[in-house]
């Protein structure tokens, strides 16, 4: 089944980190700090295996506010989010905004093409950080957990993961993983990840094609 639960955290961000390198085991972490009116947020946005050099795939975008809606006007919080565009969930795949391959929707209705870029956990670490902003409205997508405390963890592509693996399960269209930092102009700087074993086109259940 899809992720237990999915949404959108609204707030202003207050530090971010990187985790200390001998502090993790395979995974690594850029943490933000995210301060909504129950409290401070903990989120952990995964980029992948210190050891790959080629092990996260992402993308830096500029985003119009108005195909962010509703999630773009909301209020200060944790929102749960309808797995649905409509309802403001992001798809990686799917997304007019977002989405990259020839055959999509978005391409047929003449968006224009938007190509990952490949590179390890410290050049999706820097990327990610340049749009980052102290004090900055910021919007983050993904899986909340209150583990030791409020928390979003899952920020990234929650689709395309292989037969057999242990995240087959959780595969499901829209309930990806996304960061947003909120413009002066009122558009959003976004940065959106997917791991490297994870498909870029996927079928009505999220699983790879």
């Amino acid at each position: 089944m899809p992720l237990s639960a999915y949404g959108v955290l609204v707030g202003a961000l207050s530090e971010h980190f990187r985790d200390q390198p001998d502090d993790v085991g395979r995974w690594f972490h850029v943490n933000l700090r995210v301060v909504a009116p129950a409290g401070t947020y903990a989120v952990a946005v995964d980029v992948d295996s210190k050891k790959s050099d080629i092990g996260v795939h992402w993308k830096l975008l500029r985003i119009r506010r108005s195909t962010l809606a509703p999630a773009s006007e909301a209020s200060s919080g944790y929102h749960e989010t309808a797995r649905t565009r409509e309802a403001g969930a992001i798809d990686l795949i799917r997304h007019p905004s977002i989405a990259e391959h020839p055959g999509c929707i978005a391409l047929l209705l003449g968006a224009r093409r938007r190509p990952w870029t490949v590179g390890d956990f410290a050049e999706a670490s820097t990327a990610l950080e340049s749009i980052l902003v102290i004090g900055r409205r910021t919007l983050v997508w993904g899986e909340p957990f209150d583990d030791g405390g409020l928390g979003v963890h899952n920020v990234h592509q929650n689709q395309g993961d292989p037969a057999g693996s242990q995240w087959w399960p959780e595969n499901g269209i829209w309930q990806d993983g996304a960061v947003m930092v909120e413009r002066p102009d009122g558009d959003f700087d976004a940065f959106v990840s997917r791991f490297s074993t994870q498909a870029g086109r996927t079928d009505d259940q999220g699983h790879p094609i």
